[in-house]
């Protein structure tokens, strides 16, 4: 999963938030004010997403409306998975992130992996 800039990662969160199919008018529109940003700015980062294959775009007219490719969810997974493929002891950084974790995310952990064997 390719990493995100803070204007990235700032597209996606609106995509993410929509709940469907955005223009960049809307994307834009959605983006905090103080960002100042122009219409061409959030096409280009549009586009730099659909080519990394974060977004999927549909035709509207002469325009595109665009869709997140994964939840959030899903992206966030993999960006741990690749934390825990680039590591050379794996283990150990489950065994800091569970020193660290919560009470709720050490249940659903528990609640993941009994899902998990229960549908071996």
């Amino acid at each position: 999963m390719p990493s995100l800039g803070k204007l990235e990662a700032a597209v996606m969160g609106v995509l993410w938030s929509a709940g469907g199919a955005l223009t960049v008018r809307e994307v834009l529109e959605q983006l905090p004010a103080q960002r100042n940003l122009a219409y061409t700015t959030v096409m280009t980062v549009l586009s730099n997403l659909h080519r990394k294959g974060m977004v999927e775009r549909r035709p509207v007219g002469r325009a595109y409306s665009y869709l997140p490719a994964q939840s959030r969810e899903a992206v966030a997974a993999a960006s741990l998975r690749e934390v825990l493929d680039a590591s050379d002891d794996p283990r150990s950084v489950l065994l800091h992130f569970a020193e660290t974790a919560t009470d709720d995310e050490s249940n659903s952990l528990r609640d993941g992996l009994a899902k998990r064997d229960a549908d071996r």
